[in-house]
């Protein structure tokens, strides 16, 4: 019977599990704060125990608020990491800033070049935390999208490269990254002129069906109201479902010519 009651004992001074919250990230120079309310008992806080990539942390938890010191487990910025926060049945506590642990946009390009090839290289360092870069082409007075590569997200030099589709004489290209607050940061802009690539025609120019390019391009049809109603790259493009009206064309390096649907 002694024995009996010193293992219900036991149990009864093991907290009531209900779950873990568990937080992925990459360590940004920051801490969290966690607000920790009294367990469903009334009698202590719901956490009982949080790690930071399985090491159980040192600070205080018995308080209604607390900070996990993520200082404490030299990590560099960039770093990958894993906080996992324990507590108790019937209560749940709540992360405060888990923005914290998502990737910025930190990143400097110390190389960068078109080559040749067309394969734009480039170099960067200082990175933080794992983000695409967006490669973008200047085209028809804007920049538009046309690749992305994932970073690697850590500090030191990182080497990545995309095969671009320049057109005719002189390109520009730059790399953006947007992290969480949404603002764009971008690369400075790098030049590119293949001098093997032809200026690009195309007829006819009171099509019924179909315009046709003397080579594969990059193109974009607005109505007479700036909508577009067609995208894409070829050596053609169907406008046989186009209303009889004046169309704009972008395609190539050329912005605005004009053609009568008929």
């Amino acid at each position: 019977m002694r024995n009996a009651i010193l293992i219900l004992a036991s149990f009864l001074a093991l907290p009531s599990l209900a779950g873990v919250l568990v937080l992925e990230g990459h360590y940004q120079g920051k801490n969290l704060f966690v607000q920790n309310p009294f367990s469903e008992a009334g009698v202590g806080f719901c956490v009982y125990e949080v790690t930071v990539n399985d090491q159980v942390a040192t600070d205080e938890l018995n308080s209604s608020a607390f900070e996990i010191d993520l200082g404490n487990y030299g990590l560099a910025p960039g770093d990958a990491l894993t906080v996992k926060i324990k507590h108790k049945d019937g209560c749940t506590p709540l992360i405060l800033n888990p923005e914290v642990l998502k990737p910025k946009s930190t990143f400097d390009i110390v190389f960068q070049e078109v080559d040749k090839d067309g394969v734009y290289r480039w170099t960067t360092t200082n990175e933080t935390g794992e983000l695409p870069f967006i490669i973008e082409q200047k085209r028809w007075n804007k920049w538009i999208k046309v690749g992305e590569v994932m970073g690697v997200g850590t500090p030191g030099e990182h080497g990545y490269e995309f095969k671009v589709t320049p057109h005719y004489g002189e390109n520009t290209f730059r790399l953006k990254q947007v992290d969480l607050t949404k603002k764009p940061r971008f690369g400075p802009a790098v030049k590119y002129t293949d001098p093997t690539i032809a200026q690009v025609t195309w007829s006819p120019d009171k099509p019924k069906d179909e315009i046709t390019f003397s080579a594969p391009t990059l193109y974009e049809i607005y109505d007479l109201y700036g909508n577009i109603v067609k995208r894409g790259y070829g050596t053609s493009v169907d406008v046989s479902t186009l209303k009889k009206d004046k169309y704009y064309l972008n395609y190539d390096n050329k912005l605005g010519e004009t053609f009568i649907k008929r």
